[in-house]
């Protein structure tokens, strides 16, 4: 059988790379100033960014459900079955719709609900492009992206309280207070949701403390302490030239690991600001 692999934009894919890849990336919608805009179609990173600095009403939306199935109905006419991975269940409403719409697609589009976002997201992608090459079924693969989907973790510190006191994450008074201690918040994403996780005064110090916890997983929950079956992954906000000095520390931790480094997902973006950075390790999937 051949089989198609779907993702979003939130995968940090981009339409150039999907093409390469051998994959489908559905652009999500924003809503700026009363005007909807796609990523990747018109709406670019550096855009968003000189928007969201500007103090513009910013929000995120779902695919709608003639963009989703019009994708999978003009694919079907090539694949057999298609392999559908949208964002966390948890950060978004489009994985249940999706979910819901393949219920009219019986046996022919499987959606998996595995809980990812960003690199993790887009690794889901490249497994499940690996695993359909291999000669898996549609329900083979999500499967097993199912019963994985707690072989992630993502860490993120954020430079300002500014965009998560806006979209009511924190409390204005916690916000105020946050600023004035100059804390710097370490959040992660574990399975479904983005929860706070430690405080920090300075991003050196937040640095040090999602690399500590990455180190814990990786021994911990992975048994992989020297990185030998795990991707590595960084993610940021406007932040390139942190996320390469992570890099360069993350390969004299773990010489040989592979690191992945992208932008972060501009639907996390809008509610964390410009300035973050991220680190996250996806388990590798065995044989």
């Amino acid at each position: 059988m051949k089989i198609g692999i779907v993702t979003d934009s939130n995968s940090g894919i981009t339409q150039d790379q999907a093409e390469k890849l051998g994959v489908y990336v559905i652009p999500m919608p924003f809503m700026i100033d009363g005007k909807t805009y796609y990523e990747d179609i018109d709406l670019t990173q550096e855009q968003f960014y000189e928007k969201l600095r500007a103090g513009a009403d910013i929000s995120t939306s779902q695919p709608s459900p003639e963009a989703v199935t019009g994708l999978w109905d003009r694919l079907l006419g090539e694949y057999d079955q298609l392999v559908h991975i949208p964002m966390s269940s948890g950060l978004s409403g489009s994985c249940q719709t999706a979910m819901m719409l393949a219920g009219d697609y019986e046996g022919k589009v499987f959606v998996v609900n595995n809980h990812r976002i960003s690199v993790t997201e887009r690794q889901s992608a490249l497994d499940a492009k690996m695993l359909a090459e291999k000669g898996l079924s549609g329900e083979e693969i999500q499967k097993i992206l199912y019963d994985t989907r707690y072989d992630s973790s993502i860490y993120i510190t954020v430079d300002t309280l500014k965009y998560l006191k806006k979209g009511g994450r924190i409390t204005p008074a916690a916000a105020a207070l946050g600023t004035l201690l100059k804390i710097k918040p370490v959040l992660t994403i574990q399975g479904e949701k983005l929860d706070a996780f430690a405080k920090a005064r300075t991003m050196k110090q937040a640095r040090g403390i999602m690399l500590t916890a990455l180190k814990k997983d990786l021994e911990e929950r992975f048994g992989d302490g020297d990185c030998r079956h795990t991707y590595l992954q960084i993610a940021h906000t406007a932040n390139g030239e942190a996320a390469e000095e992570l890099k360069e520390e993350l390969n004299r931790l773990y010489p040989g690991a592979p690191v992945h480094v992208d932008p972060l997902s501009l639907s996390i973006a809008c509610h964390i600001g410009p300035g973050s950075l991220a680190v996250a390790c996806t388990k590798m999937l065995e044989g």
